[in-house]
């Protein structure tokens, strides 16, 4: 099980330091998200200031950017990280992706598939002769001229992780991809009810298994009462969203989904927390004093999760806690990094 680390990087000047810090505590990978700030910038001064650390978008929004844009930025940070570069996609939902990007929503699992593959022909073609002639149902590419070529790199596999919740998504990660985000509003039994076996399925139809990918995701931990309820607050903005029902009902809770909408329509974020009862809070959330947190996350998702991180994000000043936690997770229970 590898630990992982998400910063946040508001200016770019201040990222080289926080990103050399990361990689000075020990992290697996560095992952950054496409929230106030584009997500791959970052990684581009990442791929310059260290030499060891993974680096990965967790996530990227997928359909606000043409296959071909996606493509040549993956190729780029590759190359300049010398194969340490993950692309981490995810669909976004209808609202964001017409509202706030203003590009067009269809059929989110088929089409996100179908870009993977339109990457791959992409990447295929400029390691190779240049030559593309893809035509799918959502995307046709195919003009490659020499002058547009940015030809071969060293490390050509760039690995492809996706986000989802549902179970098409699941399906497309385990056919064509590396890797999958399980989204941070998760329980267990979620994971083995719905994940895995749909993860299994896409598989089957690739001839693949769920050794070929790995599962990654971002946890909720509380070490004191101000946590717990920061954390209860944050589990009730997530379990108000439809999107996220289907992990509800795998504990029968999908009441809470309706009437967390309900409080949320009328934008009554106060009342919100109190709906979140103790188990649920327990169920999604790790709740325990520091010194057990790496001992707990080891205890819950050994054989589940294949990488980890903390739903905190990362901070200089606080480098010195960040590698207690990193040693803690790795020696106390025996646990090596790739």
């Amino acid at each position: 099980m590898k630990f992982d680390v998400n910063i946040l990087t508001p200016n770019l000047l201040d990222a080289p330091d926080l990103i050399r810090a990361a990689e000075d505590v020990g992290f697996d990978c560095l992952w950054t998200s496409e929230t106030q700030h584009d997500p791959f910038l970052p990684l581009a001064l990442a791929a310059e200031h260290t030499t060891r650390i993974h680096l990965g978008t967790a996530i990227a929004v997928a359909f606000a950017r043409s296959p071909t844009v996606i493509a040549q930025t993956a190729w780029d940070l590759q190359s300049a990280s010398r194969g340490r570069f993950i692309l981490g996609l995810g669909t976004q939902v209808k609202a964001h992706i017409e509202r706030r990007f203003g590009m067009t929503w269809d059929a989110p699992a088929p089409r996100l598939r179908e870009m993977i593959l339109a990457l791959r022909a992409l990447w295929r073609a400029w390691q190779g002769d240049g030559a593309i002639n893809f035509r799918g149902e959502f995307y046709k590419i195919t003009l490659m001229t020499p002058f547009f070529n940015p030809g071969p790199i060293e490390h050509p596999d760039i690995p492809i992780f996706i986000a989802g919740v549902n179970e098409h998504l699941c399906r497309v990660a385990g056919e064509v991809c590396q890797g999958f985000h399980v989204h941070p509003f998760h329980t267990v039994e979620y994971i083995r009810q719905i994940v895995l076996p749909n993860i299994a399925a896409g598989a089957a139809l690739a001839n693949r298994t769920r050794a070929d990918l790995e599962l990654s995701s971002t946890l909720f931990v509380a070490t004191d009462d101000a946590e717990r309820e920061a954390v209860r607050a944050q589990i009730a903005f997530y379990a108000s969203t439809p999107s996220y029902k289907a992990i509800l009902d795998v504990h029968g809770w999908g009441e809470i989904n309706k009437q967390l909408g309900r409080l949320a329509a009328r934008q009554r974020w106060d009342e919100m927390p109190a709906l979140v009862s103790d188990e649920l809070l327990n169920a999604v959330a790790i709740v325990a004093p520091l010194e057990e947190i790496p001992a707990r996350i080891h205890a819950r998702y050994a054989g589940v999760l294949d990488r980890v991180a903390l739903y905190l994000p990362f901070l200089i000043d606080e480098a010195d806690k960040w590698r207690v936690w990193v040693r803690a997770f790795r020696t106390d229970r025996g646990l090596t990094s790739a």
